[in-house]
């Protein structure tokens, strides 16, 4: 790898710890779209998700018990099904539509952040149902399989139950836990392996990109420990900003393909 590669690789993987201490909601919609940059799009997913599982670990414990368990039973029949659905689909594009399809997904996400309030303005809770819990969970697992980027169809589901900010973002941790261990099978099997339509045509975890998940992996605890610190001393209105400036960014580049890199090599 390049510096600038790697370098964005570095920023994206620690951000992963960041995201899940808590800091900034959503922020981790950031990584995948850096991470095809540095790795290409096929390989970064494959990379990303055993990392993204460590992370989930330390936001579990930090979170743990502050959920409300119920959402899983509406939302992971969907997340199954939108899982077996995106690995099929992974394999049938090429890594410049996959590429678009990540970008559109960052892109998407901006422009979801910046009308969610109007969105959710009605008045009284949201109770969550299965006749809900079902699409959402459907969209869920195909986004997260293709970007690891569910986080817009999850917080269409959870923004409405008007939780508290602790049971929310510890809903959340739970939540996105579920759908990266579920993902976890599908992307180490494929049909080569276990004749079955369910899986992949080929892995998207392979021994080769298990080796760069785990040089990577030190940046994850201490992206929770920046979050953490983050959340200590930097004002999160004003950082989220910038990082939706840069996600914005990086999803356009990703759909139109003009090499943000090219000036430092």
């Amino acid at each position: 790898m390049d510096w600038p590669s790697l370098l964005l690789a570095a920023f994206a993987v620690t951000f992963i710890g960041v995201a899940k201490a808590g800091f900034g909601g959503g922020l981790g919609m950031l990584v995948t779209p850096l991470c095809v940059l540095a790795f290409g799009s096929k390989n970064a997913i494959g990379i990303l998700l055993p990392l993204l599982c460590a992370g989930d670990a330390f936001s579990l414990y930090h979170y743990w018990g502050k959920w409300r368990v119920e959402n899983l039973k509406f939302l992971l029949p969907g997340v199954v099904i939108g899982v077996v659905t995106g690995v099929q689909l992974v394999g049938q594009f090429s890594p410049r539509q996959l590429n678009i399809a990540i970008g559109v997904i960052a892109v998407g996400y901006v422009g979801f952040q910046l009308v969610k309030e109007r969105i959710f303005r009605a008045r009284g809770a949201f109770t969550p149902n299965h006749r809900i819990g079902l699409p959402c969970g459907i969209g869920m697992g195909v986004t997260s399989t293709f970007a690891h980027g569910a986080g817009p169809v999850a917080a269409m589901f959870l923004i409405p139950q008007r939780l508290p900010k602790e049971i929310f973002v510890g809903t959340t941790v739970l939540v996105f836990a579920w759908v990266n261990w579920i993902k976890l099978p599908f992307f180490i099997v494929d049909r080569s392996l276990i004749n079955l339509p369910l899986f992949a045509p080929q892995a998207l975890i392979t021994p080769a990109t298990l080796l760069t998940s785990a040089k990577f992996f030190p940046l994850v605890p201490l992206g929770v420990w920046l979050g953490i610190w983050l959340n200590r001393r930097v004002s999160e209105a004003l950082f989220v900003k910038i990082i939706y400036a840069i996600l914005l960014v990086t999803g356009l580049q990703l759909i139109v393909n003009f090499d943000l890199a090219a000036p430092f090599r």
